[in-house]
């Protein structure tokens, strides 16, 4: 059975990796703390990437989670607006809010992944795709049925996509 990290066990150990992810040298934590240059090296390369990935994903998770807070209370103040406006018969401040809410709602979805961002290109209608089916055909000049063949395909390729 493997013995326990003794820098894990250590009283001091989030001192350590504070000065570890810090970059004190080894030698210097060593005499420091009462470890080995050694279990400070294995621990540093086993123990520390882990803590460290996993305070990342938190600190990652803390901030997403902040970003949605506000953008929720935004979300509240343009409702507030826009039931003022409306009770008040203001049409262009609702107008506006209203605006404001639907804006807020694409970044809702967006930032939950519900609203996809990305633009599709139909690459069979671009330039360089019509010149590259030119070129292989040209290419195959010198083998007709191989070139039918290819134009064919090509065509096939073209027709699927539209």
């Amino acid at each position: 059975m493997a013995r326990p990290c003794s820098v894990c066990e250590h009283s001091d150990r989030p001192s350590i990796d504070q000065a570890l992810v810090r970059g004190h040298r080894l030698r210097t934590l060593a005499d420091q703390f009462g470890v080995s240059k050694t279990a400070l090296i294995r621990h540093k390369s086993k123990h520390i990437p882990e803590r460290l990935a996993r305070a990342t994903e938190a600190a990652e998770v803390a901030q997403a989670n902040t970003i949605l807070a506000d953008v929720c209370k935004l979300q509240e103040r343009a409702q507030s607006i826009l039931d003022t406006a409306e009770n008040d018969g203001d049409l262009k401040t609702s107008l506006a809010a209203i605006r404001e809410l639907r804006n807020i709602i694409e970044l809702l979805a967006k930032l939950s992944g519900e609203l996809e961002t990305r633009s599709t290109v139909d690459i069979y209608l671009t330039t360089e795709y019509v010149q590259l089916q030119g070129t292989i055909v040209e290419a195959l000049r010198p083998y007709p049925d191989a070139r039918v063949a290819v134009a064919n395909a090509l065509q096939g390729l073209s027709s699927a996509g539209s």
